[in-house]
């Protein structure tokens, strides 16, 4: 049995900006690889989409250090789950803005993200990966 948990949350940045980003970043660079998480957050102006993959622990203790954080708002937790293999195993954090083919900012205001399924969240992730890293 494996304790490696993938978590998917969304938020809505405060202060939005490249140096909150920035910040964000640094400190995850750092700390993640000592808590053996990795993933990617895929951001801008009006979300953060984030998924953190580790043992879950870890990924639940960092999920509630995001929640405390200042710069989200709206922390929404959208899917956590059991897996056995990372989809973003080199990457302490991946950042990139967000995609044409995601959710556009007038679906996300109008709820898209409260009407999208766990395999939503989880599609966006998989195809992100699938890139050329």
């Amino acid at each position: 049995m494996t304790d490696l948990i993938q978590l998917i949350y969304s938020s809505r940045p405060f202060g939005f900006d490249q140096a909150a980003l920035n910040g964000i970043l640094i400190i995850a660079r750092r700390n993640n690889p000592r808590d053996a998480i990795t993933g990617a957050l895929i951001c801008r102006h009006d979300l953060y989409l984030q998924l953190l993959e580790g043992p879950q622990a870890a990924v639940e203790a960092r999920y509630q250090s995001i929640g405390r954080d200042d710069r989200h708002l709206e922390v929404v937790k959208r899917v956590s789950r059991p897996v056995t293999e990372r989809l973003f195993p080199n990457w302490a954090m991946r950042d990139d803005p967000a995609r044409s083919w995601m959710w556009t900012a007038e679906e996300v205001r109008q709820g898209a993200l409260d009407s999208a399924s766990p395999a939503d969240f989880i599609a966006v992730f998989s195809r992100l990966a699938a890139e050329v890293d």
